[in-house]
């Protein structure tokens, strides 16, 4: 029997750990989700789930959604030519329409960032 069906997106500053844009191990690893809110303990460690709206949600589960949530808990003065070329490995080919798709969900500022980089290699 299904208990709960519920999306997760990792969030901010474990997005952007797990991408390796930041060296800093968040001491709380929280994950957005379209279900309640609440601490799973697996292990010693705890797991957020932090509910957010459906709109955070639109990329939940795939590649684009772990970058855009990443690059928005960087900001958009943490963000240099070292975190794009950081963003740029982490993305493979087999990745790039996808993503691009996905801009629509994206902030604008962070969509200009990432649209060259998805765009195909010649």
């Amino acid at each position: 029997m299904v208990r709960d069906v519920i999306r997760l997106q990792p969030s901010g500053a474990y997005a952007a750990n797990v991408m390796g844009l930041s060296d800093q191990v968040p001491s709380r690893i929280v994950f957005l989700t379209d279900g309640p809110a609440r601490k799973v303990k697996i292990g010693k460690r705890e797991i957020m789930l932090q509910h957010t709206p459906p709109r955070n949600m639109a990329t939940a589960g795939r590649k684009s959604g772990t970058i855009i949530h990443a690059l928005r808990d960087l900001g958009k003065t943490q963000i240099n030519d070292g975190v794009l070329a950081a963003v740029r490995r982490f993305i493979t080919n087999s990745d790039r329409a996808a993503i691009r798709k996905d801009l629509r969900h994206a902030p604008a500022w962070i969509a200009d960032l990432l649209r060259p980089l998805t765009e195909p290699v010649a």
